[in-house]
């Protein structure tokens, strides 16, 4: 069977738990192959495998339908010296609560502000994030679809404008505790002196709201956006939390 085969990373392109997932495979170097989905349509394949959300990361061991456990699964099957989790139980706790942390709270407002930022109701700009990769039909589909799935994502994420606000005081706290956590070498990490999966989890969910350069070539982050949303980056950009994620995407990326 061909290698690149044995893996398949279900995802939507712009999702930034998608990019964790993508992130892993490739720092770990596991051969995959990306299938990447529009909202709502993506449900006709993951419901088969029996999942809800992206990504799901289909190998020859199993279905995994989480990005942490997609990360506990290639880190425990990795070939490669290198490791997303430590070996010593005390510093492994401390990677994982972080990636939880990261996971329930960043993610979760990251996305929330994203949404409201970029207009649900922009046709355009939401073809542009949600139809990178997918298939024709799919698109197609997105065409006539819009205006219902605009709906949906709007009730299911709670968007608004009170709440992108409330959600931006959020992903500040993170990115406070972030920097109470770092230290003043240059090289620092959030646990221990080596790149771990707390590490990959902030930088990945980190992605859209700073806009990083080394990103995966997704193309909604070097579209133009409007001044407020710009603001607003250039401010998390310029934080030690935002500098720290900026080096992570230069280095390991």
């Amino acid at each position: 069977m061909n290698q690149l085969a044995t893996n398949r990373l279900i995802t939507i392109a712009v999702s930034h738990y998608c990019e964790k997932a993508r992130w892993a495979l490739d720092w770990l170097k596991i051969p995959y192959i990306e299938e990447s989905h529009v909202p709502i349509f993506h449900r006709f394949t993951t419901r088969r495998l029996g999942g809800k959300s992206v990504p799901v990361l289909i190998t020859p061991a199993g279905v995994f339908k989480d990005s942490t456990d997609i990360l506990h699964h290639l880190d425990a099957n990795s070939q490669a010296q290198k490791h997303l989790y430590p070996t010593d139980p005390a510093l492994r706790k401390e990677v994982e609560q972080l990636e939880e942390l990261f996971d329930s709270k960043l993610g979760v407002h990251i996305r929330l502000w994203g949404y409201h930022y970029r207009g649900l109701s922009d046709r355009e700009a939401m073809r542009e994030m949600w139809c990178e990769d997918a298939p024709k039909l799919e698109k197609v589909g997105f065409d006539f679809a819009f205006p219902l799935m605009s709906r949906i994502v709007r009730r299911v994420y709670n968007v608004s404008a009170d709440n992108a606000a409330i959600s931006l005081q959020e992903i500040k706290q993170v990115f406070e505790l972030v920097e109470n956590r770092l230290t003043d070498d240059k090289q620092g990490y959030l646990v221990g002196d080596s790149f771990s999966a707390a590490d990959l989890t902030f930088a990945a969910l980190a992605a859209p709201i700073l806009r990083p350069k080394n990103h995966r070539n997704t193309k909604f982050l070097l579209k133009k956006i409007d001044p407020q949303m710009a603001e607003i980056v250039l401010e998390l950009r310029q934080t030690k939390a935002g500098k720290y994620a900026l080096r992570l995407y230069r280095e390991h990326r």
